[in-house]
Order: structure tokens, then C-alpha cells, then sequence
């Protein structure tokens, strides 16, 4: 979904910007979707458990169903925290801070936003930050 190519779109500009809303609201609705795949394959694992056994250690396919388990809630975990991050960016585009970098406080480019709905820096003040090794 392109939103344009000015890399210099002001963050109060961006308010007025209803494809940013869209792409926010359709990331949102798509992870929504996942964490309720990811919750109904967590339960058919655990519904296997059920059916096999408690005995993990017994059970040839015991510890592949804990890996299974572990997979699906990290999945869930990281889904999770993804649709807190979308619920913040969206309160940031309503209050007009979304595009503002929140080390420098220059605008981030349109075009890091459209790759990146969630992010919260420039790619300049990302890049200092991965070169300090503290």
C-alpha cells in the first residue's frame, strides 16, 4: 500500500492522513486474526496433551509437543506485543505525535512508516544506537 513518496510529511500532517489510519487499522485487524489462529492451535495442543498423557517423559512425542507448546505461546507472546505497538501508534497518529521520532523528535520519512507502521525512531537515531555496544 503505497502512501505517497514525500519523505517529508510534517507529524501533524500525518492526522490528516486516512491511508495511515488504513494501514494501521489493517495491520491491527491481521494480527488480531493470527492471535486467535495462534490461541486455537494452542488449544488443539493442549487438547493433545490431553489425549496423550502427562508423561512428557515417556512419551516419544512428548517432547515435541513441548516444543510445539513453547513455539505457539512465543508466537502468541510476540503477536501479542505487536498489537500493543500497533494500540500505541494508533494513540500517537490521534494525538498527532505518530511520525515523530522519539529520540530526536524529527519526523520519520513516510516511507520508513509504510515498512514500519509501529516504529517510533529514524533510521539515524536506530542506527547510532545498534553502533553503541552499551
Amino acid at each position: 500500500m503505497g502512501l505517497g513518496r514525500s519523505a517529508a510529511v510534517s507529524a501533524l500532517a500525518m492526522t490528516d492522513r486516512p491511508e495511515l489510519r488504513a494501514l494501521l487499522d489493517a495491520e491491527r485487524a491481521s494480527t488480531e486474526a493470527q492471535i486467535a489462529s495462534l490461541t486455537r492451535t494452542f488449544d488443539d495442543v493442549v487438547e493433545s496433551i490431553e489425549d496423550v498423557g502427562n508423561d512428557d517423559e515417556h512419551d516419544p512425542d512428548g517432547s515435541t509437543i513441548a516444543f510445539e507448546r513453547a513455539q505457539v505461546i512465543a508466537l502468541l507472546q510476540q503477536a501479542r506485543a505487536n498489537l500493543a505497538a500497533l494500540d500505541a501508534a494508533i494513540e500517537r497518529l490521534a494525538s498527532g505525535r505518530y511520525g515523530v521520532c522519539e529520540v530526536c523528535g524529527r519526523d520519520i520519512p513516510i516511507e520508513r512508516l509504510e515498512a514500519l507502521p509501529t516504529t517510533q525512531r529514524c533510521v539515524a537515531c536506530v542506527e547510532v544506537r545498534r553502533s553503541r555496544p552499551w
